[in-house]
């Protein structure tokens, strides 16, 4: 009798590294892929080492290619929604993962070897995640492990997640690269900044000492780190040091229970009971970004995409006073399934110079974009 086909794991190329190193520098030389130099500070938020980007190239970053001119006497038709995962470019297609699945480059990419897993087939990006769409990705968390790397998994869906394609897929990005541009780790300041391909390379104006070391995610199953963050997320240790990796219906097991709790989360926090049993496919019932390391899956239920960035309205209303200072809004933090990384990212100088002159902004948008705490704090994990 043959195995149940989630049983099988899924391998891709031992190679796969240097398939995606490759594939991105002939990209980027040739056109094919947009990569966005960067401007890095680490903000120390509550403890909490946390990443702030600047990447100015994308506020011009398109949305698509333009609609085709419609053809003499041809009758109107509706506009196709741009997808570029169904029959992406060649110079973007890294590799096929089984039957089912491509791993496809990020062409707007701002960490360097930025990659995608997309379904080969149309999927909604709002449904819950199959057993081959774990399956898919941690065989690329697996091919990087075994050549000595790292990479960050994370998944965007529904409306405050962040979520910019409908067609599934899921981000992969190594760690190393993510440590591109940050500061020196003897220099940097909880608002320190370091350049990774212009910029003005300013520094900030606190002193405590804080590195970014690896991706936040990989930090949640400790209780005292996740009470540090002003949101909810649940963490579940998928791998064990010397252990084979998981199966695919391990993976689905451990992200059901884990959206599950982020569902009794929201509606915890809405004040309304969850009716009868969350289905285990189809459409979400919530917003949500999921994040996979080797080791660990996390979920955060998300109930803002993010905030409003403000400054004081006049030099003069810096300096505090009586009353409440006016201020004025200079852009919006959009965080999506990064935010589990540790990392943001800023498009205007002005949101950049905002959020590092006052890094305690970004720590009150966190607040809003998830579910607070109870009075209880954070349970175990799973």
């Amino acid at each position: 009798m043959s195995p149940h086909p989630s049983a099988v794991p899924l391998l891709a190329p031992k190679n796969l590294p240097e398939l995606v190193r490759t594939a991105f520098n002939r990209a980027r030389a040739s056109g094919d892929v947009n990569f966005y130099p960067t401007q890095a500070a680490v903000l120390d938020l509550n403890s909490v080492p946390f990443q702030l980007r600047f990447a100015p190239s994308l506020a011009n970053k398109p949305k698509g290619p333009p609609p085709r001119p419609p053809q003499h006497n041809a009758p109107p038709s509706p506009a196709r929604p741009f997808d570029p995962f169904d029959n992406p470019p060649t110079p973007l297609l890294v590799t096929g993962l089984g039957a089912s699945h491509i791993l496809v480059l990020n062409k707007f990419a701002v960490v360097p070897e930025h990659a995608i897993v997309a379904t080969r087939a149309f999927a909604r990006q709002t449904h819950l995640l199959a057993p081959a769409d774990l399956a898919a990705v941690y065989a690329c968390i697996d091919a990087y492990d075994s050549e000595g790397g790292q990479l960050f998994a994370f998944f965007n869906s529904g409306t405050h997640s962040g979520a910019s394609q409908a067609h599934r897929h899921i981000q992969l990005l190594p760690v190393e690269r993510m440590r591109d541009g940050l500061p020196d780790t003897h220099t940097s300041s909880s608002s320190s900044s370091s350049s990774s391909g212009g910029g003005d390379g300013e520094t900030g104006d606190t002193d405590a000492a804080v590195e970014w070391a690896d991706v936040l995610a990989s930090s949640l199953l400790d209780e005292t780190t996740r009470a540090r963050l002003p949101f909810q997320t649940f963490a579940h240790r998928i791998r064990n040091s010397g252990s084979p990796a998981p199966d695919a219906d391990a993976l689905h097991a451990a992200y059901l229970a884990l959206y599950n709790q982020a569902c009794a989360a929201v509606s915890a926090h809405d004040h309304h009971d969850i009716d009868g049993i969350i289905p285990e496919e189809g459409e979400a019932r919530i917003s949500y970004n999921l994040a996979m390391t080797r080791d660990v899956m996390v979920v955060v239920p998300r109930l803002a995409e993010g905030g409003e960035i403000t400054v004081p309205s006049s030099p003069a209303s810096a300096g505090g006073g009586g009353g409440a200072t006016p201020r004025k809004t200079v852009g919006k933090l959009a965080l999506n399934g990064t935010v589990l990384a540790g990392t943001a990212l800023v498009k205007s100088a002005a949101e950049w110079h905002a959020l590092r002159q006052d890094p305690g902004q970004v720590l009150d948008i966190l607040r809003r974009i998830g579910v607070p705490w109870g009075e209880d704090g954070p349970s175990s994990s799973l």
